[in-house]
């Protein structure tokens, strides 16, 4: 697709050198032959230092798009870039890709469905029911208990576990909302990284990411019915348990651990060695590491049992 065909699609005039465009990604990771886009002021300096071929922006942004890159201008750029996400996702099976490969000594349950272009490590276990999506990569000594849905192009490393039911690759929950609060879909086109010995809880999703990937590093552990959002980040040895939500462009560190139920906003930095209590609400970033933190919103821990305290003593008289 040409920049001009994408400047069609969304009915605006631009002034430069038509090109071909690779793909679509965010400010910060664009190339000269991607589009981007901003629908927000705070990234102002991004967009100033972005290598992106073409910016969608409103008009008054423009100003500050580098020379380097063609301004298209719009009234809404989040919903222009919903538009035009259709057409840049892949297909979600694909016939012409080559047959599956399966390693040495894995056994496959005659009730596994393996897409084209998927490649399967030695000694893997992938048993009843189990779907691995087209281009998808499982490492080796990988275990896929019944149930288990690996959407496309998703990577699972080695020695990982995914329990029954859950999900990893399903696409974020992404869209965009018009001045007549109507919605359009942002097709999420990006994947899901798990690097190696990790182990995933049953009934737990880790959603795709809109570009690049969401990320499970090293040695993390999620329990059961644990959510991941969008282009998270989740550092190496990191413990997710039961019932904890994680909110979409988060990053851990490494050997943060989330007690039962708690959940954080999105877009935040957690730093490492960081621990949230149960029922934690993380609305604001972590800067410090090592601290044990509780509550809604959230303090430390020491301060909200002491504060739970007082409360208590209040009530009885």
């Amino acid at each position: 697709m040409r920049l001009s065909d994408i400047a069609k699609i969304i009915n605006c005039d631009f002034v430069g050198n038509d090109f071909k465009v690779s793909g679509l990604n965010t400010l910060k990771d664009a190339k000269n032959t991607d589009v981007s886009f901003v629908a927000n002021s705070k990234y102002i300096n991004e967009i100033e230092h972005s290598n992106a071929g073409a910016i969608i922006v409103q008009s008054s942004l423009m100003e500050f798009v580098p020379k380097s890159s063609i301004a298209l201008v719009v009234d809404a750029p989040y919903w222009e870039i919903a538009t035009l996400s259709k057409y840049f996702a892949p297909p979600i099976e694909d016939e012409t890709l080559p047959d599956a490969i399966i390693g040495e000594g894995s056994k496959i349950s005659q009730k596994a469905e393996i897409a084209k272009g998927a490649v399967i490590g030695k000694n893997c276990t992938i048993m009843a029911n189990v779907y691995i999506g087209a281009n998808t990569v499982i490492g080796d000594n990988t275990i896929l208990y019944p149930s288990v849905s690996v959407y496309r192009d998703c990577k699972i490393g080695s020695d990982c576990i995914i329990h029954a039911n859950s999900v990893v690759g399903s696409d974020g929950f992404g869209f965009a909302t018009n001045k007549m609060g109507e919605h359009r879909k942002i097709y999420q086109n990006g994947n899901v990284v798990v690097e190696d010995n990790v182990e995933i809880g049953s009934c737990t999703t880790i959603d795709r990411a809109v570009f690049g990937s969401t990320h499970i590093k090293f040695g993390v552990r999620i329990d059961n019915l644990v959510q991941v959002g969008h282009n998270c980040v989740i550092g190496e040895h990191s413990v997710l348990v039961a019932q904890a939500g994680i909110s979409g462009s988060t990053t851990m560190g490494r050997n943060v651990v989330m007690g039962g139920q708690s959940a954080t906003a999105g877009h935040l930095s957690i730093a490492p060695f960081t621990t949230m209590a149960a029922r934690s609400g993380v609305t604001k970033s972590i800067k410090d590491s090592g601290k044990v933190y509780g509550g809604f919103p959230l303090v430390e821990q020491k301060i909200w049992l002491k504060l739970q305290a007082k409360i208590s003593k209040l009530l009885d008289k």
